[in-house]
């Protein structure tokens, strides 16, 4: 089993650290190099560029690829199943123009001319409003093509909307909302390995911004305890050997924790551990 992972810029490392997280060790995956091991025997790693994984995974290069959203449109594949959303690299691709100019709609852009590194999602954006643009493509500094007389707008990514005022330009409409994926060819879905990457991808944001406590609690106060606890469904009750009391154990949000440890403590619990959780499997 291959995953495709992006080989470098903002992508790489969160990525790396996504499969680390999970349990999927990268060894020797130094710089530089296009294939890794896993410490599963059964699991390969592929370094590729973000835009190439798609065509990688739909030829079959790879099984499963990581990557975004946007990639995966312009790549234009079709046939990859979205398996899960990896919650980073979030971003959108908006069409924008000049903030003094005339265009304030998408239909003021019919028979106008749209620069981008992203000719196809444009192209259908476009089909979708039934408006006829030209398309010119390019593979950077896109945020200057208005100001040359290269096109009227562009349609290019942003995070935060800063660079687009730099270069006086305004958001006219969104075009894509996107984030990493990890994604699969249709003809492995179902495969054993594949679902065990999911999971195993799954359980690590499962578990971010969730904390597990630990306490002991006198069993007449242990309703009031239950009764505190926003965990995800009851608490898990333990006996204690030699004690009266009992041992309490919760899943709780991490911002919770402050508040609900003081509420513990009122109602009797004492000797309260909190840890931080590396995996959660719903």
């Amino acid at each position: 089993m291959r995953i495709a992972l992006p080989n470098k810029g903002r992508l790489h490392e969160p990525s790396v650290d996504l499969l680390e997280r999970a349990g999927l060790h990268v060894v020797d995956g130094a710089d530089r190099k296009l294939y890794a091991e896993t410490v599963d025997p059964d699991v390969t790693v592929l370094f590729a560029r973000a835009a190439d994984i798609p065509e990688y995974v739909s030829d079959g290069a790879a099984d499963v690829g990581i990557t975004g959203l946007d990639q995966v449109e312009e790549s234009a594949t079709g046939d990859l199943i979205d398996l899960l959303d990896l919650e980073f690299g979030r971003c959108k691709l908006v069409l924008a123009a000049p903030e003094d100019g005339d265009i304030e709609s998408v239909a003021d852009l019919d028979g106008g001319t749209v620069a981008t590194e992203f000719p196809n999602v444009t192209r259908d954006f476009f089909a979708d409003w039934d408006v006829e643009v030209d398309i010119a493509e390019v593979s950077g500094a896109t945020e200057l093509t208005p100001h040359v007389d290269i096109a009227d707008a562009i349609v290019d990514i942003t995070s935060t909307g800063t660079t687009l005022r730099m270069n006086r330009l305004e958001i006219v409409a969104d075009v894509l909302e996107s984030s990493v994926r990890l994604f699969a060819r249709e003809d492995v879905v179902d495969d054993e390995k594949v679902q065990q990457i999911e999971t195993a991808l799954a359980s690590v944001l499962a578990a971010d911004g969730k904390r597990y406590l630990m306490m002991n609690v006198p069993e007449e106060a242990l309703d009031d305890v239950k009764d505190v606890l926003p965990g995800m469904g009851g608490p898990t009750v333990m006996d204690i050997a030699g004690k009266e009391d009992v041992a309490v154990h919760a899943v709780v949000d991490d911002s919770d924790v402050f508040e609900t440890i003081n509420s513990l403590k009122d109602v009797g619990a004492s000797d309260v551990l909190v840890t931080e959780i590396e995996r959660l499997v719903e």
